[in-house]
């Protein structure tokens, strides 16, 4: 099988993420233990030198958003999410502050966030590149988090050590310099993004997914041994009953596809087997992660738009367990 990738990408550049990605910033001594009780991982360990990725649920266990968490000091947060879920999101949350002493802002217009991939955004870092992904370092008046890599060759699943496109989202300040980087386009930090087989919720897709059925906890974004938070006890049957019926896969597809599309099966086009979580189109071709029905690959065909996109799989950069329909 050839290169997934568009040899181009490896080089990489900056792309000003503003309007796609913001942050929330959580503040004050109680910052933490309220962080704790609202998202599926671990933050309260978090330290300087490391991020997670988090979700954050509804009651009945489906992601309302999914964070990228940094804790720049003891008693600060930021959570960097989909910008079209921020103000639902940040209205949320607050309902549940109460007597904490933490507070909740919008901070996007005070750390402007970037998408760094690829050699030169490596070169840029120099010493301060992070060894691996969900690492942080401090440079250029920022904070530059290390995303996990997206795969050069599709092989699954990827060894550790197998080389890929480094991507990283900086957080700046808004007076710092730009990165001194060739411009990244967003079709192709996107098509990254695709990719890395991480997913972000977005608009079109909140309340849809509960976090195995976008393979977060394949992915580091959940911890099942840490307190509650709304929704847990349907995570946690999920993953200990075997009620989950819908994984993630990584798909290229014949025409372009968006967010929350649905996907059909050969053997059922009158009901939808999947659905879109993440999508790209780049130098004419189109990938996406889809959330699908468990049986859905054995047999048969998938497709979009009805019958104009074919879906072909491809493997993810980590192992995804084979889970019959129950």
């Amino acid at each position: 099988m050839s290169d997934s990738l568009d040899p181009s990408l490896r080089a990489g550049g900056a792309l000003a993420l503003a309007g796609e990605w913001g942050l929330i910033r959580a503040l004050g001594a109680d910052a933490a233990t309220f962080l704790q009780g609202q998202l599926t991982n671990d933050v309260a360990r978090l330290g300087p030198g490391a991020a997670c990725l988090a979700g954050y649920c509804s009651a009945k266990g489906r992601l309302l958003a999914s964070f990228v968490v940094v804790r720049p000091a003891a008693d600060e947060f930021l959570l960097a999410c989909s910008a079209d879920l921020l103000p639902a999101t940040l209205k949320r949350l607050s309902m549940f502050v109460l007597r904490a002493k933490c507070r909740l802002s919008d901070a996007s217009a005070e750390r402007a966030p970037w998408g760094l991939a690829g050699a030169t955004a490596a070169d840029w870092l120099g010493g301060a590149m992070p060894a691996a992904a969900w690492q942080v370092a401090a440079h250029g008046g920022g904070h530059a988090i290390r995303l996990p890599d997206a795969p050069v060759a599709p092989v699954a699943p990827v060894a550790p050590d197998a080389p890929g496109v480094p991507r990283l989202l900086w957080l700046a300040a808004p007076d710092a310099a730009p990165p001194p980087l060739p411009a990244l386009s967003a079709d192709a930090w996107a098509w990254l993004e695709v990719h890395s087989g991480i997913a972000r919720i977005v608009g079109a897709t909140v309340d849809q997914f509960v976090p195995q059925m976008v393979n977060f906890e394949l992915t580091a974004g959940v911890d099942f041994h840490k307190g509650c938070y709304p929704g847990q006890e349907v995570v946690a049957r999920s993953q200990y009953r075997g009620t989950l019926k819908r994984r993630m896969h990584l798909f290229t597809s014949s025409a372009p596809l968006a967010p929350g599309e649905e996907i059909f099966h050969s053997d059922d086009p009158g009901q939808p087997a999947g659905s879109v979580v993440l999508a790209a189109s780049h130098a004419g071709r189109h990938a996406a992660l889809v959330s699908l029905k468990t049986a859905a690959l054995d047999h048969g065909t998938l497709q979009a738009g009805a019958g104009q996109a074919v879906l072909t799989p491809r493997p993810l950069p980590y192992a995804v367990p084979n889970l019959a329909e129950a």
